[in-house]
């Protein structure tokens, strides 16, 4: 490992400490660098929409909303090949969340990811995709 200096305002370093805290890390470094690790994954999926990706995609909705679930269900069949689970869970009376496991490329999942969370009545939404690394059997 090599060390690195950076200079931080205050407020992000209070930040950081605060997550060094809440999230049980020995100290600053591992901090900083899980989310460093975390930002360059992101970055890596868009600099190659073609690669191969997993992701989960969750999202709460009222199911009481016309013709959503019917939209859901409906845009999920149009993207079978991208869908590899799916958890659907009664949260209460009128709530709904569920999770996808997906797998195809960057640019399919993100569409998908971002057609569904972009229907009315979704209320929620959140797309978590990894990145394969190329040339690895997927």
């Amino acid at each position: 490992m090599q060390r690195v200096t950076i200079t931080l305002d205050d407020a992000l370093l209070t930040a950081i400490d605060e997550r060094v805290v809440s999230h049980g890390y020995q100290g600053r470094s591992e901090a900083v660098r899980d989310l460093l690790r975390a930002g360059l994954l992101q970055t890596g999926c868009e600099d190659d929409p073609d690669g191969a990706c997993v992701a989960t995609l969750s999202y709460v909705y009222d199911h009481g909303t016309r013709d959503l679930s019917k939209r859901l269900n409906g845009a999920f069949h149009d993207h079978h090949d991208l869908t590899l689970s799916t958890l659907h869970v009664h949260l209460d009376e009128g709530k709904c969340m569920e999770v996808s496991v997906l797998k195809g490329s960057v640019s399919e999942v993100s569409q998908l990811a971002r057609h569904v969370m972009a229907e009315r009545g979704v209320r929620h939404g959140s797309a978590q995709i990894i990145p394969l690394p190329a040339g690895e059997d997927h």
